[in-house]
């Protein structure tokens, strides 16, 4: 039986899969996957960020939550999927929402006439500046960037 050899921090052993929460979570088209999105992105910054604040927490489940509820509501229809791709380093969260569909999202205004159109508005404020949507092969991602305080 061969064993590996001592994993460093250079080379080939760098390559290694990680041990942990994966990066990637796959979502149906319901109602329950915001909850689903929000215990995932709890889960997988408090395994990868050393000591993450509680606001920082607070503030990329609250975007993932927006980012999947918006997806949901205006990117998908029955049957479609919704992928949530994280990547985090010392300086920031990085959240990806992919979903199928290219028409991209809009900031409304404010209105205190209106149950919803508020989320962009919150990532705006949120992540003044750090966030934006890109076009994917099979639809569209909305990514936003939380700094690490």
């Amino acid at each position: 039986m061969t064993s590996l050899p001592e994993r460093h921090d250079q080379g080939l052993f760098n390559s290694l899969p990680p041990t942990g929460p994966p990066s990637i979570l796959l979502l149906e088209s319901e109602p329950e996957s915001a909850s689903v999105a929000r215990v995932f992105v709890r889960e997988f910054l408090a395994f990868h960020v050393r000591d993450p604040s509680e606001d920082h927490l607070d503030a990329a489940v609250l975007i993932t939550s927006e980012l999947v509820t918006n997806s949901l509501r205006y990117g998908t229809e029955p049957g479609d999927t919704v992928r949530v791709v994280l990547d985090v380093d010392d300086l920031r969260t990085r959240i990806e929402v992919h979903d199928p569909v290219r028409r991209r999202p809009r900031i409304r205004r404010e209105s205190g006439e209106r149950d919803r159109g508020r989320g962009l508005i919150i990532l705006d404020a949120l992540c003044p500046g750090a966030w934006g949507v890109n076009d994917i092969p099979f639809g569209k991602a909305v990514w936003a960037e939380v700094k690490t305080a």
